[in-house]
């Protein structure tokens, strides 16, 4: 079974997955042993690996060091391709399709592909929509791109279809890490009811109110990152919520 078949199973049978996002350069190897026993203690379906920018090596090292530690597929999310590490189960093949820089539309991408080749990494090509959130974020300060208005609703719903037409097999809808707001449960609800693939959301998700909202609201997969960073007490508030979630899954 890959990754991708895991999604399709899982939106199929409208079970809410959950992937836990580390950077690179803001963990510690020492603490890694403790962190990921908590994940797996969690509901936590995934975990996700990366940041807008990372040193060199760093990612392959925390990598390695995480797959001691979990069965959980190890899921490669890359700001640059100094990111990518066969020692994970999987990649976020991203293109930035909300920006209009051709180094993250296309450039970046086809230079991972030498690298690429040479893993068993799973590709999944997720189109990417950066949407303004209230403060500058690093993806847009790296990417060089400005983010879709969270006003413009239609404009996100169409760059999710064109991801689509694009032969996209996910759709992620980001906010950005330390986002003032995440994305909202009209956009989300919205991009859903247009799209026939699995649908990320990311960015700003830090209570147990915004998780339940952005689940309800029809995301497929949640990514937290900076919540866990800032406030690792967010891990008891999801173990004592758990059952909530999911009555709240179940109505949707």
């Amino acid at each position: 079974m890959t990754i991708y078949k895991d999604i399709l199973n899982a939106v199929k049978a409208q079970e809410k997955l959950f992937a836990v996002l580390i950077d690179p350069d803001k963990t510690k190897i020492t603490e890694i042993a403790n962190f990921i026993e908590r994940i797996n203690q969690s509901k936590a379906t995934h975990v996700f690996v990366g940041g807008s920018v990372v040193a060199e090596a760093a990612t392959e090292i925390l990598v390695i060091e995480i797959k001691k530690h979990t069965a959980l597929p190890v899921v490669l999310f890359p700001g640059d391709i100094t990111q990518i590490s066969d020692r994970a189960d999987g990649i976020l093949f991203l293109s930035l399709i909300s920006g209009r820089n051709s180094d993250y539309l296309i450039d970046k991408q086809v230079k991972a592909v030498s690298k690429l080749v040479n893993t068993n990494l799973e590709i999944l090509p997720t189109g990417y929509i950066l949407i303004e959130n209230g403060i500058e974020t690093a993806v847009q300060k790296v990417s060089q791109t400005q983010p879709i208005s969270r006003r413009h609703i239609q404009l996100i719903i169409d760059t999710a279809i064109a991801g689509e037409y694009l032969g996209m097999k996910l759709i992620y809808l980001e906010a950005g890490s330390g986002a003032t707001y995440p994305i909202s449960a009209e956009i989300i609800s919205k991009v859903k009811e247009r799209i026939s693939v699995p649908l990320i959301v990311g960015g700003g998700i830090s209570s147990m109110y915004q998780l339940e909202e952005a689940y309800n609201s029809g995301a497929d997969l949640v990514v937290v990152g900076t919540a866990f960073e800032q406030n690792e007490s967010f891990f008891d508030e999801l173990k004592c919520n758990e059952s909530v979630i999911l009555n709240e899954v179940e109505k949707f």
